[in-house]
């Protein structure tokens, strides 16, 4: 039996006191634990951000790429994962942690193909809305007007709308949670690692230090649960829609699930496997290529 305790890590984070960062962390190990995966069965792909030290603090697998590259190691983990005999492999979990500069900016063409390949990569956004690590600066998914060292006249820029993104590019699961409500965001978790295909998680991340009008006194009293709304997560065009509510009302919850689509793994034959090369198709290949 797995436990939380078998993620414990061997060293103490060095966020800033109050970061939406150790809910996340926590729920990534609740989740983990409670879905019977043992640490050598995952492995958490970081990028680079104060959210993406991640694995320093936990007990797993952990790979740290460059800024805005989690995605692509990710879908390349769980390609040489993919076996034939074990089909849709779930032996081993792959998951790509990083921030909102991280998967949003740099990394925004990653995560809009990723969503229309559907690749069985679990993706958590830690969306803080600034970018924290480098002191704050706006980031692709602040609000217009915020003031930072970078804007110092107000940003000019409309945000990333990530979810009404990943939805429009064929995502297969796509969701919202939020630190400060725990026990929400792990169950989303557990939804999400054992989604068939890609799953994005867009978690709504309080900077305490360079996003104070959006930390926890901003969300607390905004954001409510799709499930408690009667949300049909099989209507694509409702969870688009919902996607883009922000304001008074902040929903969370899964906004859109199918599992008709195969992930893009399942339709690829197995790393290693031989694959015969008729004349035909030779002769076809070779007629492509002139």
């Amino acid at each position: 039996m797995v436990s939380r305790a078998d993620y414990a890590g061997f060293e103490e984070p060095t966020w800033c006191k109050g970061c939406g960062n150790y809910g996340i962390l926590n729920a990534v190990k609740m989740a983990l634990a409670e879905q019977e995966i043992a640490p050598h069965q995952a492995i958490i792909i970081t990028g680079i951000g104060c959210g993406s030290k991640l694995p320093h603090y936990a007990k797993v697998n952990g790979l740290h790429t460059l800024h805005g590259r989690p995605v692509p190691v990710a879908t390349g983990a769980r390609l040489a994962s993919h076996g034939r005999d074990r089909g849709r492999n779930r032996a081993m979990h792959i998951l790509a942690v990083h921030g909102d500069g991280d998967g949003y900016g740099m990394g925004l063409g990653h995560f809009a193909h990723a969503a229309r390949r559907n690749i069985g990569i679990v993706d958590v956004l830690q969306n803080n809305r600034v970018y924290g690590l480098t002191r704050g600066q706006y980031s692709p998914t602040s609000d217009p007007g915020m003031r930072t060292p970078t804007s110092p006249e107000g940003a000019l820029d409309g945000p990333v709308p990530p979810l009404a993104l990943a939805i429009t590019m064929g995502a297969t699961f796509v969701a919202r949670g939020y630190p400060g409500q725990l026990r929400h965001l792990v169950s989303i978790l557990g939804e999400a690692l054992h989604h068939r295909g890609y799953a994005l998680i867009d978690v709504l991340q309080p900077c305490v230090t360079f996003n104070r009008p959006s930390a926890y006194d901003f969300y607390n009293p905004r954001v409510y649960k799709l499930e408690e709304a009667g949300h049909d997560v099989t209507d694509r065009t409702a969870a688009w829609e919902r996607s883009l509510e922000w304001g008074d009302r902040i929903p969370i919850g899964i906004f859109y699930r199918t599992e008709d689509m195969p992930s893009y793994e399942e339709q690829l034959a197995p790393m290693g496997a031989s694959v015969p090369l008729t004349a035909t198709k030779i002769a076809a290949l070779q007629q492509e290529m002139m």
